[in-house]
Protein backbone atom coordinates (compact mmCIF):
# COMPACT_ATOMS: atom_id res chain seq x y z
CA UNK A 1 0.00 0.00 0.00
CA UNK A 2 2.62 2.35 1.02
CA UNK A 3 4.64 1.83 -2.71
CA UNK A 4 1.38 2.55 -4.51
CA UNK A 5 0.77 5.69 -2.41
CA UNK A 6 4.70 6.63 -3.22
CA UNK A 7 3.62 5.88 -6.62
CA UNK A 8 1.14 7.78 -6.71
CA UNK A 9 2.75 11.11 -4.87
CA UNK A 10 5.73 10.79 -7.64
CA UNK A 11 3.45 10.12 -10.78
CA UNK A 12 1.73 13.31 -9.57
CA UNK A 13 5.20 15.20 -8.84
CA UNK A 14 6.89 14.35 -12.77
CA UNK A 15 3.30 15.47 -14.43
CA UNK A 16 2.78 18.92 -12.03
CA UNK A 17 6.55 18.99 -13.05
CA UNK A 18 5.70 18.95 -16.39
CA UNK A 19 2.82 21.34 -16.79
CA UNK A 20 4.97 23.64 -14.75
CA UNK A 21 7.72 23.40 -17.40
CA UNK A 22 5.75 24.26 -20.09
CA UNK A 23 3.78 26.93 -18.30
CA UNK A 24 6.82 28.98 -17.67
CA UNK A 25 8.32 28.88 -20.79
CA UNK A 26 4.70 30.12 -22.36
CA UNK A 27 4.60 33.07 -19.42
CA UNK A 28 8.40 34.26 -19.87
CA UNK A 29 7.60 34.84 -23.71
CA UNK A 30 4.62 36.48 -23.33
CA UNK A 31 5.24 38.42 -20.90
CA UNK A 32 5.99 41.96 -21.10
CA UNK A 33 8.85 42.88 -19.18
CA UNK A 34 9.53 45.95 -17.00
CA UNK A 35 12.29 48.49 -16.14
CA UNK A 36 15.80 48.47 -17.87
CA UNK A 37 19.18 46.35 -17.54
CA UNK A 38 22.20 47.34 -16.53
CA UNK A 39 25.05 45.45 -17.17
CA UNK A 40 28.12 44.27 -14.58
CA UNK A 41 30.69 42.21 -14.72
CA UNK A 42 28.78 39.68 -12.89
CA UNK A 43 25.46 39.75 -14.62
CA UNK A 44 22.37 41.49 -15.46
CA UNK A 45 20.23 43.78 -12.98
CA UNK A 46 16.82 44.91 -13.77
CA UNK A 47 15.71 48.80 -12.28
CA UNK A 48 13.17 50.59 -13.22
CA UNK A 49 12.82 54.12 -12.76
CA UNK A 50 9.46 57.06 -12.45
CA UNK A 51 9.71 60.73 -12.29
CA UNK A 52 11.90 63.34 -14.51
CA UNK A 53 12.32 65.65 -11.56
CA UNK A 54 12.51 66.35 -7.56
CA UNK A 55 15.03 64.17 -5.31
CA UNK A 56 16.18 61.08 -5.97
CA UNK A 57 14.89 57.80 -3.38
CA UNK A 58 16.62 54.43 -4.21
CA UNK A 59 14.89 51.65 -2.95
CA UNK A 60 16.24 48.18 -2.21
CA UNK A 61 13.39 45.66 -1.20
CA UNK A 62 13.27 43.16 1.62
CA UNK A 63 14.65 39.66 1.21
CA UNK A 64 12.83 36.87 -1.11
CA UNK A 65 10.73 39.69 -2.31
CA UNK A 66 10.16 37.98 -6.06
CA UNK A 67 10.14 41.38 -7.95
CA UNK A 68 10.38 44.78 -6.17
CA UNK A 69 9.72 46.58 -9.39
CA UNK A 70 6.20 45.50 -8.99
CA UNK A 71 6.29 45.33 -4.91
CA UNK A 72 7.14 48.96 -4.10
CA UNK A 73 4.22 50.36 -6.92
CA UNK A 74 1.90 51.38 -4.79
CA UNK A 75 4.87 53.76 -3.25
CA UNK A 76 6.05 54.31 -6.20
CA UNK A 77 2.97 56.31 -7.09
CA UNK A 78 2.17 57.89 -4.46
CA UNK A 79 5.96 59.30 -4.38
CA UNK A 80 4.80 62.35 -7.08
CA UNK A 81 7.50 64.91 -6.86
CA UNK A 82 10.31 62.71 -6.33
CA UNK A 83 12.68 60.76 -9.25
CA UNK A 84 12.78 56.90 -8.31
CA UNK A 85 14.66 54.45 -8.63
CA UNK A 86 13.67 50.24 -7.74
CA UNK A 87 16.95 48.57 -8.23
CA UNK A 88 16.57 44.70 -8.28
CA UNK A 89 19.30 43.36 -7.12
CA UNK A 90 20.51 39.85 -8.23
CA UNK A 91 18.12 36.97 -7.48
CA UNK A 92 15.06 39.48 -7.80
CA UNK A 93 12.59 40.30 -9.78
CA UNK A 94 14.16 40.10 -13.72
CA UNK A 95 17.79 40.57 -12.60
CA UNK A 96 19.95 37.72 -13.16
CA UNK A 97 19.26 34.47 -10.50
CA UNK A 98 22.95 33.49 -9.89
CA UNK A 99 25.49 35.70 -8.42
CA UNK A 100 28.71 36.04 -6.61
CA UNK A 101 28.68 35.34 -2.41
CA UNK A 102 25.54 37.97 -1.31
CA UNK A 103 28.11 39.39 1.44
CA UNK A 104 27.01 43.06 2.48
CA UNK A 105 30.01 43.97 0.93
CA UNK A 106 28.97 42.73 -2.58
CA UNK A 107 25.70 44.21 -2.70
CA UNK A 108 26.57 47.62 -1.83
CA UNK A 109 29.57 47.39 -4.41
CA UNK A 110 26.71 46.59 -7.13
CA UNK A 111 24.55 49.34 -6.10
CA UNK A 112 26.78 51.82 -6.02
CA UNK A 113 27.84 50.38 -9.86
CA UNK A 114 24.23 50.38 -11.10
CA UNK A 115 23.80 54.22 -9.73
CA UNK A 116 27.03 54.66 -11.31
CA UNK A 117 26.42 53.48 -14.48
CA UNK A 118 22.73 55.08 -14.62
CA UNK A 119 24.33 58.33 -14.42
CA UNK A 120 22.44 58.86 -10.30
CA UNK A 121 23.79 62.03 -9.40
CA UNK A 122 24.62 62.13 -5.96
CA UNK A 123 23.49 62.50 -2.84
CA UNK A 124 20.12 60.40 -2.84
CA UNK A 125 17.83 59.38 -0.24
CA UNK A 126 18.17 55.60 0.03
CA UNK A 127 14.70 53.39 1.24
CA UNK A 128 15.08 49.59 2.11
CA UNK A 129 12.47 47.46 3.06
CA UNK A 130 13.95 44.52 5.82
CA UNK A 131 16.61 42.98 5.15
CA UNK A 132 17.80 45.88 2.79
CA UNK A 133 18.59 47.93 6.28
CA UNK A 134 21.83 46.26 6.05
CA UNK A 135 22.56 47.53 3.04
CA UNK A 136 21.76 50.88 3.86
CA UNK A 137 23.76 51.24 6.84
CA UNK A 138 26.89 49.43 5.07
CA UNK A 139 26.31 52.07 2.01
CA UNK A 140 25.57 54.95 4.32
CA UNK A 141 28.87 54.35 5.69
CA UNK A 142 30.90 53.34 2.59
CA UNK A 143 29.71 55.65 0.35
CA UNK A 144 28.84 58.91 2.75
CA UNK A 145 29.29 61.31 0.33
CA UNK A 146 26.51 60.06 -1.64
CA UNK A 147 23.59 59.29 0.74
CA UNK A 148 21.30 62.28 2.04
CA UNK A 149 19.46 60.32 4.07
CA UNK A 150 17.92 57.12 5.37
CA UNK A 151 14.29 55.75 4.98
CA UNK A 152 13.59 52.40 6.63
CA UNK A 153 10.57 50.28 6.14
CA UNK A 154 10.01 48.35 8.82
CA UNK A 155 14.18 47.18 8.93
CA UNK A 156 16.55 44.65 10.12
CA UNK A 157 18.72 45.52 12.71
CA UNK A 158 21.90 43.61 13.08
CA UNK A 159 22.04 41.42 15.83
CA UNK A 160 23.99 38.32 17.15
CA UNK A 161 20.78 36.98 16.04
CA UNK A 162 19.30 38.15 13.66
CA UNK A 163 15.62 39.20 13.23
CA UNK A 164 13.47 40.00 10.08
CA UNK A 165 9.89 41.01 10.51
CA UNK A 166 9.42 38.66 13.75
CA UNK A 167 12.14 35.60 12.80
CA UNK A 168 15.37 34.72 14.44
CA UNK A 169 18.11 33.21 12.40
CA UNK A 170 21.86 32.50 13.30
CA UNK A 171 24.36 32.33 11.22
CA UNK A 172 25.08 29.55 8.69
CA UNK A 173 27.15 28.72 6.47
CA UNK A 174 26.20 28.49 2.64
CA UNK A 175 25.19 25.57 1.22
CA UNK A 176 27.21 24.17 -1.39
CA UNK A 177 24.08 23.39 -4.04
CA UNK A 178 20.91 24.74 -4.01
CA UNK A 179 18.60 22.54 -5.76
CA UNK A 180 16.96 21.64 -3.14
CA UNK A 181 15.66 25.04 -2.66
CA UNK A 182 14.49 25.80 -5.80
CA UNK A 183 12.66 22.16 -5.63
CA UNK A 184 9.45 23.47 -4.96
CA UNK A 185 9.44 25.96 -7.90
CA UNK A 186 10.58 23.38 -10.42
CA UNK A 187 8.20 21.29 -8.99
CA UNK A 188 5.20 23.86 -9.87
CA UNK A 189 4.34 23.65 -5.76
CA UNK A 190 5.11 27.58 -5.66
CA UNK A 191 2.53 28.01 -9.34
CA UNK A 192 -0.58 25.95 -7.39
CA UNK A 193 0.22 27.90 -4.12
CA UNK A 194 0.13 31.43 -5.28
CA UNK A 195 -2.97 30.35 -7.64
CA UNK A 196 -4.61 29.77 -4.33
CA UNK A 197 -3.69 33.43 -2.95
CA UNK A 198 -0.60 32.14 -0.33
CA UNK A 199 1.62 34.79 -0.69
CA UNK A 200 -0.74 37.38 -2.08
CA UNK A 201 -0.15 40.82 -1.50
CA UNK A 202 -2.27 42.87 0.77
CA UNK A 203 -4.47 46.32 0.13
CA UNK A 204 -6.19 47.35 -3.08
CA UNK A 205 -3.24 49.42 -4.34
CA UNK A 206 -1.72 46.93 -7.23
CA UNK A 207 -3.73 46.38 -10.56
CA UNK A 208 -4.71 42.85 -11.66
CA UNK A 209 -1.49 43.19 -13.87
CA UNK A 210 0.76 43.28 -11.37
CA UNK A 211 -0.72 41.07 -9.19
CA UNK A 212 -0.73 37.89 -12.39
CA UNK A 213 2.78 39.38 -13.05
CA UNK A 214 3.81 39.16 -9.38
CA UNK A 215 2.66 35.60 -8.97
CA UNK A 216 4.30 34.54 -12.29
CA UNK A 217 7.58 36.00 -11.03
CA UNK A 218 6.93 34.12 -7.79
CA UNK A 219 6.85 31.02 -9.20
CA UNK A 220 10.05 31.35 -11.46
CA UNK A 221 12.35 32.95 -8.81
CA UNK A 222 11.81 31.06 -5.51
CA UNK A 223 14.59 29.31 -3.50
CA UNK A 224 16.84 30.86 -6.63
CA UNK A 225 20.84 30.60 -5.96
CA UNK A 226 21.14 34.27 -4.72
CA UNK A 227 18.15 34.41 -2.75
CA UNK A 228 19.31 31.26 -0.94
CA UNK A 229 22.96 32.31 -0.57
CA UNK A 230 21.77 35.69 0.60
CA UNK A 231 19.30 34.04 3.27
CA UNK A 232 21.98 31.39 4.47
CA UNK A 233 24.26 34.39 5.04
CA UNK A 234 22.45 36.72 6.81
CA UNK A 235 24.55 35.96 10.18
CA UNK A 236 27.18 36.49 8.68
CA UNK A 237 26.41 39.89 7.49
CA UNK A 238 24.31 40.89 10.82
CA UNK A 239 27.82 40.02 11.96
CA UNK A 240 29.75 42.56 10.22
CA UNK A 241 27.53 45.25 11.11
CA UNK A 242 26.90 44.51 14.66
CA UNK A 243 29.04 47.57 15.96
CA UNK A 244 27.98 49.89 12.56
CA UNK A 245 26.23 52.82 13.17
CA UNK A 246 24.41 55.82 10.60
CA UNK A 247 26.99 59.15 10.44
CA UNK A 248 25.82 61.42 13.47
CA UNK A 249 24.80 64.00 11.00
CA UNK A 250 22.60 61.67 8.46
CA UNK A 251 18.75 62.10 9.14
CA UNK A 252 17.44 58.92 8.89
CA UNK A 253 13.10 57.93 8.97
CA UNK A 254 12.05 54.46 10.25
CA UNK A 255 8.79 52.65 9.61
CA UNK A 256 7.63 50.30 11.97
CA UNK A 257 4.88 47.64 11.67
CA UNK A 258 2.56 47.37 14.72
CA UNK A 259 2.17 43.86 13.96
CA UNK A 260 6.00 42.98 13.81
CA UNK A 261 5.90 45.28 17.37
CA UNK A 262 3.45 42.91 18.72
CA UNK A 263 5.46 39.81 17.73
CA UNK A 264 9.04 41.58 18.65
CA UNK A 265 8.51 43.70 22.19
CA UNK A 266 12.12 44.71 21.29
CA UNK A 267 11.42 45.66 17.97
CA UNK A 268 11.08 49.39 18.67
CA UNK A 269 13.51 49.62 21.64
CA UNK A 270 16.48 48.17 18.97
CA UNK A 271 16.15 50.27 16.49
CA UNK A 272 15.56 53.58 18.75
CA UNK A 273 19.38 52.16 20.17
CA UNK A 274 20.48 51.97 16.89
CA UNK A 275 19.85 55.33 16.52
CA UNK A 276 20.84 57.09 19.54
CA UNK A 277 23.75 58.79 17.87
CA UNK A 278 21.85 60.42 15.05
CA UNK A 279 20.89 63.75 15.39
CA UNK A 280 17.83 63.77 13.64
CA UNK A 281 15.80 60.86 13.18
CA UNK A 282 12.38 59.61 13.75
CA UNK A 283 10.63 56.66 14.10
CA UNK A 284 7.42 56.13 13.34
CA UNK A 285 4.73 53.61 14.18
CA UNK A 286 1.96 52.33 11.47
CA UNK A 287 -0.63 49.87 11.30
CA UNK A 288 0.23 46.71 9.28
CA UNK A 289 2.35 44.27 8.94
CA UNK A 290 5.81 43.75 8.11
CA UNK A 291 5.14 44.98 3.83
CA UNK A 292 4.11 48.49 5.06
CA UNK A 293 4.23 49.78 1.96
CA UNK A 294 1.62 47.41 0.60
CA UNK A 295 -1.40 48.89 2.34
CA UNK A 296 0.29 52.33 4.25
CA UNK A 297 2.21 53.51 1.29
CA UNK A 298 -0.33 56.96 1.49
CA UNK A 299 0.50 58.11 5.12
CA UNK A 300 4.51 56.97 3.99
CA UNK A 301 4.47 59.32 1.05
CA UNK A 302 2.93 62.27 2.88
CA UNK A 303 5.67 61.65 5.66
CA UNK A 304 8.83 60.88 3.65
CA UNK A 305 8.28 64.56 2.03
CA UNK A 306 8.03 66.30 4.94
CA UNK A 307 10.92 64.48 6.76
CA UNK A 308 13.00 65.02 3.32
CA UNK A 309 11.46 68.58 2.84
CA UNK A 310 13.67 69.55 5.54
CA UNK A 311 16.58 68.04 4.18
CA UNK A 312 20.01 68.33 5.82
CA UNK A 313 20.33 68.08 10.28
CA UNK A 314 18.51 70.00 12.64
Amino acid sequence: MAGVVALGIAGLLAASTSANLILEQIEKSHTVAYGEKVHLNEGTINVTRTGETGPTVVLLSGLGTPAPGLDFAPLVREMRGFRTVVVEGFGYGLSDMSARPRTVENIAEELHEVLSQLGIRAPYTLMGHSIAGFSTLYYANKYPAEVSAVIGIDPTVPASRTSIGGTTNPAEAPAADYWWAHAPSTTGLVRWATALGFGEPGGGSFTAAERQQMRQITSWNFGNPAVTDETLRMGENAAKLQDLRYPDALPVLYFLSQDTMNQQPDWYGAHERQLANVRRHELVVLGGEHYLHWTQSKAMATKITEFLRHGGTR
